[in-house]
């Protein structure tokens, strides 16, 4: 592993507390490996939260435990000065494993529909964990470099989009000091090492809607006494694609996507309901307001046009608020990575990807800023981008074969964190 130093330009306090790194990288690594090989689904991670919180009393913190279900936090105070609230998320994805790695998961579990599904690290929150876990015991003992409070929060359900939310229903408000920021990070399939930040919005909204459009059976024979919800179906993709492409302006980014329909059981049977399951993200809360709309409208003008029987049904699900981060907290953030990490410090690009962190500052109440981190074998990154196949040859979060490398993704992770709160902290 080559050694992840900072630039001559780092801070003494930066230095001092990053110095004790070697001293928690082995029990990381180690942690790490577990939490792979044990994944958690969402509303689920009742094994991850108590080791969270038996590494949080080792390190000294206070513990409050069961917040939003199996939400974990850890308080840090170090006398008076600012507060500063730092997450990671829990759960990870009903996905079979297939990175062949010797602490690969063999775990299945039951959903919340009863339905038996393996389970599977996916999406690199077990690198989160193991990261804040790290950065949280780094500052608790060298609190003569840094003074204020940290706040260490552990969020489950970021899958679902209903974790942080459920946290903050739950009390996160009276179990927790006032804090003044709000800071987040994520593993990304880029080279490992780097560090990449980004003013504004970051990650889009995200929203999941179920329409049940009804028709009227008969046999297939006989289409004259039949309205075919496939059809139906079928007609209602075709026109939602003109959203986009003629109701959206081209500076505007939206991504909408019929990912389901499910309707007949027969080849000779016109079925009486189609299901159709759609996907949108957007960047901007009136463009995502006036394509929701859009989608109802349309849904209702073509069971009209098919004479449908029944008005259709709406149900709207998985939504994820916009991540749009602070510009102020952002540029502090910034520049402390640029004087730490140097060129391995970026400049993110937006990613449609979405995630329900931001539910959390909004309802403290203060600004906040969300990171990445690469994962990615350098070596391997640069061969896929030398052949330009970056898209092909790197397995990208939620895929079966999504495996970052252990180092030195957790010290920069770690890093990163400490980094960052030291941007407010520091003495």
């Amino acid at each position: 592993m080559a050694e992840v130093s900072p630039t001559d330009s780092a801070t003494g306090h930066e230095v001092a507390v990053l110095a004790a790194l070697p001293t928690v990288r082995d029990w990381q690594e180690d942690l790490y490996r577990d939490l792979h090989r044990h994944p958690e689904l969402s509303h689920q991670e009742h094994r991850t939260a108590g080791l969270v919180a038996e590494k949080l009393r080792e390190t000294g913190c206070e513990v409050h435990e069961g917040i939003g279900g199996t939400g974990v936090v850890g308080i840090i105070r170090a006398g008076a000065g600012p507060a500063v609230l730092m997450r990671a998320d829990m759960d990870a994805l009903p996905v079979e494993e297939a990175t062949g790695l010797a602490y690969a998961s063999a775990v299945r579990t039951t959903d919340s529909a009863g339905n038996e599904v393996p389970v599977m690290h996916a999406c690199g929150h077990d690198v989160h964990v193991t990261c804040l876990l790290g950065a949280a015991a780094l500052l608790a003992q060298a609190t003569d470099q840094w003074c204020g409070t940290l706040v260490a929060l552990f969020q489950p359900a970021e899958e679902v989009g209903d974790g942080a939310r459920r946290m903050v229903e739950d009390g996160l408000r009276e179990a927790i000091p006032s804090v003044d920021v709000a800071l987040a990070q994520h593993v990304l399939p880029a080279p490992a090492g780097l560090v990449a930040t980004r003013r504004g919005p970051v990650l889009s909204a995200a929203d999941s809607m179920r329409i049940t459009v009804f028709g009227r059976g008969a046999h297939g024979s006989m289409p004259q006494a039949a309205v075919d919800p496939v059809v139906l179906a079928a007609m209602i993709v075709i026109r939602l694609q003109t959203i986009v492409s003629r109701e959206v302006a081209p500076t505007d980014t939206v991504v909408l996507t019929a990912g389901s329909i499910r309707a007949g059981t027969k080849s000779n049977v016109i079925g009486d309901h189609a299901v159709l399951e759609l996907n949108l993200r957007t960047y901007d809360e009136s463009v995502r307001t006036a394509v929701l709309n859009a989608i109802h409208r349309i849904v209702v003008a073509e069971c009209q046009a098919s004479d449908s029987p029944r008005e259709p049904e709406f149900e709207l699900y998985d939504s994820f608020p916009l991540t749009v981060n602070d510009d102020e907290v952002t540029d502090r953030v910034s520049e402390a990575f640029t004087r730490y990490f140097g060129e391995r410090h970026r400049t993110m690009p937006p990613g449609s990807a979405s995630e329900d962190f931001s539910d959390i500052p909004t309802a403290l109440g203060v600004p906040y800023t969300y990171w990445g981190i690469g994962g990615t074998d350098e070596r391997q990154y640069r061969a896929a981008a030398d052949s330009g196949r970056v898209g092909q040859d790197i397995p990208v979060n939620h895929s079966p074969a999504f495996a970052p490398v252990i180092q030195p993704t957790l010290d920069t992770g770690t890093q990163a964190l400490v980094v960052a709160a030291l941007a407010w902290l520091a003495r």
